[in-house]
């Protein structure tokens, strides 16, 4: 539709993310399978997902949603 302008060009996008060293987590088996614990305040299942990644990979979600601030894995302010 041409309303979303971005820059880089999309075509771009996997050489840029691998130039600043981030890698895209794909969802697995492991991921859908694991219970996370405390539940989110937000009760969303991507948010759920996205936490069993973090608790799964060793990785610290960082986000500006302030839902996830006191959640282990969240991020600090």
């Amino acid at each position: 539709m041409g309303k979303l302008r971005l820059k880089p060009n999309l075509d771009a996008l996997p050489e840029l993310l691998d130039s600043l060293g981030i890698a895209i987590v794909s969802i697995n088996e492991h991921h859908a399978l694991s219970a996370v614990e405390p539940e989110p305040k937000t009760r969303d299942p991507f948010d759920r997902m996205l936490l069993a990644q973090c608790q799964i990979e060793g990785l610290r979600l960082v986000t500006t949603d302030r839902a996830f601030v006191s959640h282990p894995v969240g991020a600090k302010p």
